[in-house]
């Protein structure tokens, strides 16, 4: 079935009349992601690529159906946008934005639990069931409908990986990036708990990177209540401590923040590790 997203889902864009927003709104709706609606204050009447824009989240709400939203909004504006969908109780929420302040996203974790919506993000690159739906920036062609759950704190790293699985055959279920944190709301171990439940997910990839405890918090889960097969791939193994490599997340502070305590937690929890994404590929064909 794949996790979180389907073509049954229905989708809501915030900031559909953004350049961002109303290109990718065109790319996703082109894959086959059932886009019913869109908003952005004060452009409501308008449409975009056929898709009708609305001032307020509420107002779209009361016209569709909506099972998920994928916000196209800047960073300090994030949070407002990420509560008014909240507040219409939609259950996914993915969040594209860098930049989303600190004390935002603890505000916005904390309401999530309360209101039981689902958080990805921020600065994630969203996430696609192949053949089926996308909210997100993931390229089409690097994917194909199969049954590996692959999950990826980088976004990029993600694409690498899909498309050596890919071109080797393997097809995904769903293929979901976490985003850059430091603060996230769908954690690694939230995604293994979905995948394992999935039917149609038979093996799992989790691809991390150094700083804080993801990984290890994921690998504790999957030694107790996973028997699925799990590959784990790793990068940063070389990263020098206090410097932070790329995304706010990914820096050491601590001996859990290290690229091999996430390892060796991965080992002791029976994923195989991988050395790269070409050796993912070979070690799922094995």
């Amino acid at each position: 079935m794949a996790i979180l997203i389907d073509s049954e889902t229905n989708v809501l864009v915030q900031g559909i009349t953004g350049s961002v927003g109303a290109f990718q709104t065109k790319v996703m709706k082109e894959y086959g992601t059932n886009i019913v609606a869109g908003v952005t204050p004060g452009k409501g009447g308008k449409e975009v690529h056929g898709i009708p824009v609305y001032d307020f989240v509420e107002d779209a709400k009361e016209q569709h159906e909506i099972d998920a939203t994928i916000c196209f909004v800047p960073g300090p504006f994030t949070k407002e946008a990420a509560f008014e969908a909240m507040e219409s109780d939609i259950p996914l929420i993915v969040l594209t934005a860098e930049g989303v302040p600190i004390h935002d996203m603890i505000e916005l974790i904390n309401y999530s639990k309360k209101k039981e919506s689902t958080l990805l993000g921020p600065d994630t690159p969203g996430l696609i069931s192949p053949g089926k739906s996308k909210l997100g920036v993931h390229p089409n062609d690097m994917v194909m409908s199969g049954k590996v759950g692959v999950m990826s704190r980088s976004g990029a790293l993600s694409y690498e990986i899909c498309k050596s699985l890919t071109e080797n055959g393997i097809g995904q279920s769903t293929v979901v990036g976490i985003g850059g944190g430091p603060l996230w709301g769908l954690t690694q171990k939230d995604l293994v708990k979905l995948f394992n439940r999935d039917d149609q997910t038979e093996q799992i990839v989790i691809a991390g990177e150094v700083g804080g405890d993801m990984e290890q918090r994921a690998a504790e889960y999957i030694s107790s209540n996973v028997e699925k097969p799990v590959v784990g791939l790793i990068v940063g193994r070389s990263a020098p401590k206090g410097k932070q490599l790329g995304h706010a997340g990914a820096i050491v502070e601590g001996e859990s923040g290290k690229a091999k305590n996430k390892i060796e937690a991965l080992k002791k929890a029976g994923a195989e590790i991988a050395r790269d994404p070409q050796d993912i590929t070979n070690i799922i064909k094995e």
